[in-house]
């Protein structure tokens, strides 16, 4: 199965995203005349990698590198770099041709820089004399479409940027995405913005387009009805709770990057222990899109009942089964890939499910989510002074505060009916299934947001980081007000459903998408959403952005 997703069925069209963004990948590469060498800063090879295939790259005659401290090896006369804006790199780039030199090897260089270029990093090439050997250009990669209704930003450090560093730069990236979207599906009439650097992107979005504005004649009525913006700060709960969907579990103990984990093939069934095998999830693999937003509990049940029923197709019938034995059985039946795939991974990711210690975790945060108040000023002494750094970064983000006053959480928590008992999660009828019993208080917002708007919940706004804005955005068409959503049957002109974007600004984990899929799904939503994101999180990643080392 590819690794890239079809994108076939997107509500909206992120397809023509991509083969633009690999339109203008190519044509770059092919304007570079001769023999070439692409060496690429190895986080935004993912990138790349869900925008074209490594084969495409290779059919155009490249050598591919990873870019490292390491001098590149490569008998090809021009080397092309593909960067984000790092001054660590420049080191490296620098460093590379300096070695050329001194070998007395004549080559052209060319650094794109991905989205823009950069000042303070031109300006290292400049420190370190090599300014004048190489060609600098931009590739403007401002977002990456991860599947048929989620698009990443690719900015990884963007949370602890904001509320750590105060450096605010990739906001304007986050609203050059939005605004590039409307270049191709029209300007968006109204918005909804909640938290510092949400509200922040809408002003810079508005600035955009006086700045640079969309023609509503070129591109129509807009597709996309509402935008929502969301502070990841506004809601630290959420993402360090252990999501318990299936594709969350995955991310959680195997870690889903660019649209696939990466395991030991022995966990899929190979003879060949300790190479490595790379599993792609998305949307293409049909049984993957049935039972990626379901709990976890209930995909295995999925899983026998499918086994099951192939069983009885082949008169090998057993009453009772286990993971394992369903294991076997698919593996005799190799017209079925999928199937075998994610036995595979159900069986592996219950090796993890099963133990004491994330049972435990699990109660433990039931705990802490259904308290009143709990004190976590005592982490300073529990873990060290070789942690403060990290500490402080924390308390600056909001994931740690000193309790001085009574917490508005019980207020909050109520208001937004955000524990839900006697969950069903083979039959949900609430978002909260995704947390078995805890409803994501950002999804609350956005539901909320959909539904009635968020007047009616302005004093629990309040109690929240950050201010918040609703606008219409003077003298752009749209379709009918979201306000009168319930029920309504609100479509562009060929009779699908208008769209909300939901931008989270920070970070979202799957489990918030899943219930974000499972609202639009509901009997009644006259919407489709797509979710866009700074990046994907889950609770460990979102703590290793603060993570800093002393010494």
């Amino acid at each position: 199965m590819a690794q890239i997703p079809s994108l076939e069925n997107a509500p909206l069209n992120l397809k023509s995203i991509r083969e633009k963004s690999q339109r203008e990948l190519v044509n770059l590469l092919k304007d570079i005349r001769g023999s070439k060498c692409l060496v690429i800063d190895p986080k935004l090879s993912g990138s790349v990698s869900l925008i074209i295939q490594t084969s495409a790259l290779k059919e155009l005659g490249l050598e591919l590198r990873h870019l490292s401290a390491e001098p590149v090896q490569t008998e090809c006369t021009k080397v092309v770099y593909l960067v984000r804006s790092q001054l660590s790199f420049m080191k490296y780039i620098a460093s590379h041709i300096q070695n050329d030199i001194s070998k007395a090897i004549q080559r052209d260089y060319y650094v794109y820089f991905v989205p823009r270029r950069s000042v303070a990093c031109e300006k290292i090439l400049e420190q370190e004399k090599v300014h004048n050997l190489v060609t600098v250009k931009e590739f403007p990669l401002y977002m990456v479409p991860l599947d048929e209704d989620v698009i990443s930003f690719e900015l990884e450090l963007s949370e602890k940027d904001c509320l750590v560093d105060g450096d605010v730069s990739s906001l304007w990236h986050v609203a050059k995405a939005i605004h590039e979207l409307e270049f191709s599906f029209g300007v968006i009439s109204k918005v909804r913005a909640k938290g510092k650097a949400s509200v922040r992107v809408a002003d810079i979005l508005n600035r955009m387009q006086v700045e640079e504005p969309v023609n509503s004649n070129d591109v129509g009525r807009s597709e996309v009805d509402t935008l929502i913006l969301l502070d990841r700060e506004v809601d630290m709960v959420t993402p360090m709770c252990s999501q318990l969907t299936y594709e969350g579990l995955l991310d959680e103990f195997l870690h889903i990057s660019n649209g696939a984990v990466e395991v030991d093939s022995s966990v899929m069934g190979s003879q060949q222990e300790g190479k490595k095998m790379k599993v792609p999830l998305n949307s293409s693999d049909k049984l993957f899109k049935e039972t990626r937003d379901l709990n976890f509990e209930v995909v295995v049940q999925v899983l026998r009942q499918k086994a099951t029923t192939m069983k009885e197709d082949y008169t090998e019938i057993n009453s009772t089964q286990t993971v394992s034995e369903l294991k076997d059985f698919v593996k005799k039946l190799n017209s079925l890939p999928e199937m075998t795939r994610h036995i595979h991974l159900a069986q592996h990711l219950t090796t993890f499910t099963s133990k004491q210690s994330f049972l435990s975790k699990l109660d433990m945060e039931q705990t802490l989510v259904e308290a009143e108040s709990y004190d976590i000023t005592e982490l300073l002494h529990s873990y060290g002074f070789e942690h403060v750094a990290t500490l402080s970064n924390l308390e600056k983000a909001g994931l740690l505060k000193k309790q001085e006053f009574k917490s508005n959480w019980q207020t909050v928590k109520r208001t937004l009916k955000l524990i839900v008992e006697d969950t069903d999660t083979s039959r949900p009828v609430d978002i909260a299934y995704v947390y078995s019993g805890y409803a994501p208080l950002s999804i609350r917002l956005i539901q909320q947001a959909i539904h009635s708007g968020w007047r009616p919940i302005e004093d629990i706004l309040k109690l929240l980081p950050g201010p918040h804005l609703e606008t219409k955005r003077s003298g752009f068409p749209s379709s009918p007000s979201v306000e009168s959503l319930h029920g309504a049957s609100n479509g562009v002109a060929d009779g699908r459903r208008s769209i909300v974007l939901v931008v989270f600004v920070g970070g979202v984990t799957f489990a918030e998408i899943s219930a974000l899929r499972f609202l639009a799904s509901k009997e009644g939503m006259a919407y489709d959403l797509i979710i866009a994101t700074t990046k994907i999180v889950n609770g460990a990643t979102l703590i290793e952005t603060f993570m800093e080392k002393l010494g």
